[in-house]
């Protein structure tokens, strides 16, 4: 018998932070807030300094989401484990969702896995996280509450050599949009900030939560990039919530 992935002693696959019949329709998600490892898998031989870097989560997403959930007094889904252990915004099989290499770093613990381990993580921890999504949108149906998805994610300063420029971009496209392009332009409005249109990532067929979640409601969605040098630290992440919630608020109104 294989070890259970996840034992008594590790935490649980996901938080909820806030009520989750809150009247105001924002739902904040976060697929690679969290870091840890289970105890099962070790460190998937990577390093220290590789476990804290944008290959292992979305660095500073945990306490914006919780900032922003406090703000509008909303509920942030919250995911405990490494994007490393599965990337809980790519299709539960597919390569991406347990990658071998990741921006260039070897991930020894992902090599030549048998299905039956990917299945074994899968159910630990990728579906207790989507059950949440689903079991949180089901009650606020039955309650008649509407609800718009908002999935945060952070991005790094540099990619490939690259230098990225935005501090900020909304990706959007296909059905329930509007709301992203709302946001979009409502940064667009802000001083001194440089917003990607549906960049540096654009929505394609990679991404799981929002096509699972928000297609099959019909819900109005977003996802939103924050660059990870504006979130190194508390006074940086609670600067972006600063001038992100006005522009969230004022365009649900639209």
């Amino acid at each position: 018998m294989t070890e259970p992935v996840l034992c008594p002693a590790d935490p649980a696959p996901v938080t909820l932070i806030g009520p989750p019949l809150a009247p105001g329709p924002l739902v904040f998600l976060g697929d690679h807030a969290g870091a840890l490892i289970p105890r099962s898998l070790g460190t998937l031989g990577v390093g220290e300094a590789d476990r804290r870097r944008h290959i292992a989560l979305d660095i500073g997403i945990g306490q914006l989401g919780r900032l922003l959930a406090e703000h509008f007094g909303a509920t942030f889904v919250s995911q405990t484990y490494s994007r490393l252990v599965v990337d809980c915004n790519r299709a539960p099989f597919s390569p991406g969702a347990m990658p071998e290499v990741s921006d260039g770093t070897a991930i020894p613990g992902n090599t030549d896995l048998a299905e039956t381990v990917r299945a074994d993580r899968v159910a630990a921890i990728h579906e207790p996280y989507h059950q949440a999504i689903a079991d949180l949108l089901a009650g606020r149906r039955a309650a008649g509450l509407p609800t718009i998805l908002v999935a945060l994610h952070s991005f790094t300063p540099v990619y490939a050599g690259k230098a990225r420029p935005w501090q900020a971009g909304v990706i959007h496209g296909g059905p329930g949009s509007d709301y992203g392009r709302r946001v979009l332009a409502g940064l667009q409005g802000v001083q001194d900030l440089t917003v990607g249109d549906n960049l540096p990532y654009a929505f394609d067929d990679t991404d799981y939560t929002i096509p699972r979640h928000a297609f099959p409601n019909a819900l109005q969605w977003l996802e939103i990039e924050i660059r990870q040098d504006l979130l190194g630290t508390p006074d940086q992440v609670a600067e972006v919530a600063r001038w992100l919630a006005p522009v969230l608020r004022d365009a649900m109104e639209g």
